[in-house]
């Protein structure tokens, strides 16, 4: 399976971030997932790369030519496919991806779940996205969708497209 990451390219957050995102690219590689993802080297995007291949697996980075410009492409990219801009990166991560699981992250994390998710609500496809709510990190944002579908601003069930998990058991037991 190809699973796409999506996550924070920040160093300064929290330390067990980093744990848990190592623990997730070993996971993956263990058990024969390919990690798609940003190809940068910093934060959490190097992390996971870099914990994928010490276990043998395999990734993708989605590079966008400005980053593979200013040399932050990571090492441990296998297949680096290189996009114009952030549009094309989110529409290749999707054809390249069969599941999306986000972890911590900010404003570009969250404009990746949205595009996914509000792609599958009108039947572009029918992937999900898994929030990987380490330490409640995605608490702020599950309460906002709670509240808007409650406002009648979410057609259906906003949880037939995101999914919560928080751990890999449960990450696994969604795919």
């Amino acid at each position: 399976m190809k699973i796409c990451v999506f996550c924070s390219a920040n160093q300064q957050i929290d330390p067990e971030f980093f744990t848990l995102t190592e623990e997730l690219g070993r996971w993956a590689a263990e058990n024969g997932h390919t990690i798609v993802y940003g190809g940068v080297n910093q934060g959490l995007m190097e992390c996971v790369a870099k914990a994928t291949k010490e276990a043998g697996g395999h990734t993708i980075g989605i590079v966008p030519m400005i980053v593979e410009e200013s040399g932050r492409i990571s090492d441990y990219v296998d297949v680096d496919i290189p996009c114009d801009n952030l549009s094309d990166r989110k529409q290749l991560m999707m054809d390249q991806s069969d599941v999306f699981i986000a972890l911590p992250g900010g404003i570009g994390t969250i404009d990746e779940i949205f595009t996914v998710a509000s792609s599958a609500t009108i039947g572009y496809h029918q992937k999900k996205v898994i929030l990987y709510n380490m330490k409640g990190f995605w608490d702020s944002l599950i309460a906002l969708l709670n509240d808007l579908q409650g406002k009648g601003m979410i057609r259906g069930d906003w949880q037939q497209y995101i999914k919560k998990a928080d751990s890999i058991e449960e990450i696994n037991q969604l795919l």
